[in-house]
């Protein structure tokens, strides 16, 4: 069975019993004790409805960008946003092309119980180094893109809570800010 399947069903399993969890971040298991799901009293989850939640991207600690929607249990919404951003480069400090720095999020709502939402994020970006190289004369290069790829198979967020995932450690930090609930039937 692969790990995040595994993860998966430890996962729910967890949420079910209100015992510790795996999660998969950045393609690595970690054991983690879940005191949402701890917390969590032996209700049935809520299989239909839908959720309303919000994701903030933060960079170095500042909010960059968000998005937010109202997605059915078991349905996955997906999201794209574009920033081009262009340098001046070279000795003379030109003008150079442009990069689209894309960020591509999909959210799905697994499971709702009493005081928690259940999550499930994958996300690619495409981010700049917070460095600018430079040639041997010194003169001045753009900032190097790189791809992050990440997903998690399960994020818990108790109800109305602010969740952080981090996403990348250093140069630059990144991480995401997720708030989930139950939507009222009028949303719905």
């Amino acid at each position: 069975m692969k790990l995040w399947k595994y993860c998966l069903a430890l996962l729910l399993s967890a949420a079910l019993a209100g015992t510790s969890v795996c999660v998969l971040a950045q393609g690595t298991a970690q054991p983690a004790a879940s005191a949402a799901a701890a917390a969590a009293p032996a209700t049935a989850p809520v299989t239909q409805g839908a959720v309303q939640w919000e994701l903030q991207v933060m960079r170095d600690g500042q909010q960059i960008d968000a998005f937010n929607g109202t997605t059915s249990i078991g349905q996955a919404h997906t999201d794209t946003h574009h920033k081009v951003v262009s340098h001046n480069v070279g000795c003379k400090d030109q003008p150079a092309g442009s990069i689209d720095l894309s960020r591509t999020i999909t959210v799905s709502p697994l499971q709702v119980r009493a005081n928690l939402v259940v999550l499930s994020i994958d996300a690619q970006e495409t981010l700049e180094n917070d460095a600018a190289p430079s040639t041997p004369e010194g003169c001045r290069l753009p900032p190097q893109p790189r791809q992050v790829n990440a997903s998690h198979p399960g994020l818990i967020v108790p109800d109305g809570q602010w969740v952080t995932w981090q996403i990348v450690d250093q140069n630059p930090s990144l991480a995401y800010r997720v708030r989930a609930t139950l939507a009222p039937p009028s949303a719905q």
